[in-house]
């Protein structure tokens, strides 16, 4: 056995460096985050699946559940935290384009260490002349939440106050990277907030060198996995650093990578 988990965590795929395969129960992991407090990744799954933040352990076993017991997973998409440790669940996903009204849960840090919580609620909604968007991805930059569209081609950015309540979202910017299959899956900014990250399901976009919430005024790099898969998590663990999740399909994904940005 030990053996066995020394190879599985030197296997690679393209620049991707496989750390775990997660637990086959969890199929459709659509977000990670990584506790500041410990070596817990929590996850969450889509559309259609329970109302549980899931903490894995290094091996991919989950060690904690926590049920959300006031929400509901209308699409589940990503998750960001703040410095105090607190974990919020964007509950925005939109594969139809016409939902109205989104939600941001916040779990208290202190409710980490239970079996059930109550959730406090953000709730937005897009300026009037915007329409209805698909979200995937968000991080939080001096207690705002940047939230990101998945598009294919120009994508948007709004920004939500981190303050509990009803909010009317404001447009930041847009922005269209070259290429194809630019659809943004997940977001995350480093711990010294100077280096975003926006994942690809076969690469990542580094933002770095911005001036405030201007993010794409500095330097832009494109970071290619060489590898394929419906990649929907991603988290810093350094400031140089990151983890990522798939998807499970099949025999294929339902890993936890890491993945160096420099």
């Amino acid at each position: 056995m030990f053996l066995l988990l020394i190879g599985t965590s030197c296997q690679s795929q393209g620049q991707l460096t496989i750390e775990a395969d997660i637990i086959n129960d969890l199929k459709e992991v659509s977000a990670a985050q990584l506790d500041l407090q410990s070596d817990i990744i929590w996850v969450i799954e889509d559309a259609g699946n329970e109302v549980n933040l899931i903490g894995l352990n290094a091996k991919g076993n989950p060690t904690r559940t926590i049920r959300i017991n006031n929400a509901k997973n209308h699409d589940w998409e990503d998750l960001t935290s703040d410095k105090q440790g607190n974990i919020y669940i964007g509950d925005f996903g939109n594969n139809n384009e016409k939902r109205k009204i989104f939600k941001i849960l916040k779990v208290k840090h202190a409710d980490l260490f239970k079996d059930e919580a109550i959730a406090e609620v953000i709730e937005f909604t897009l300026p009037k002349k915007q329409g209805s968007k698909d979200f995937e991805a968000f991080f939080i930059y001096n207690n705002t939440f940047y939230i990101i569209s998945k598009e294919t081609k120009k994508f948007f950015v709004f920004k939500v106050p981190n303050v509990i309540g009803k909010h009317k979202a404001i447009a930041v910017t847009e922005h269209k990277f070259k290429g194809k299959n630019n659809r943004i899956t997940a977001a995350d900014i480093s711990p010294n907030g100077k280096t975003i990250v926006l994942l690809n399901h076969d690469k990542l976009w580094k933002l770095s060198d911005f001036k405030r919430d201007d993010f794409f005024s500095g330097t832009i790099e494109k970071l290619d996995f060489n590898h394929s898969s419906q990649k929907e998590g991603i988290c810093f663990k350094t400031n140089s650093s990151v983890i990522i999740t798939d998807e499970r399909k099949g025999l294929e994904g339902g890993n936890i990578y890491s993945f160096k940005l420099d």
